[in-house]
């Protein structure tokens, strides 16, 4: 069975528009880590929704 996440970018690069977004003292990064992740997701509740599935599948037991 084929992986439905795959069309999406890797965990690394997501986390990496989710620091733009939220930890950038510039405006103009901020609005490009948004616009990075709501183009590829369409919303920044998926992108969310994906970057918790990853950690959750990531983790050792």
């Amino acid at each position: 069975m084929p992986d439905t996440q795959s069309k999406y970018p890797p965990l690394p690069l997501v986390q990496t528009w989710v620091w733009m977004m939220v930890e950038s003292n510039t405006p103009e990064i901020r609005e490009k880590g948004k616009n990075n992740l709501i183009s590829c997701f369409g919303s920044l509740a998926k992108a969310n929704d994906y970057v918790h599935q990853k950690l959750e599948t990531t983790k050792a037991p």
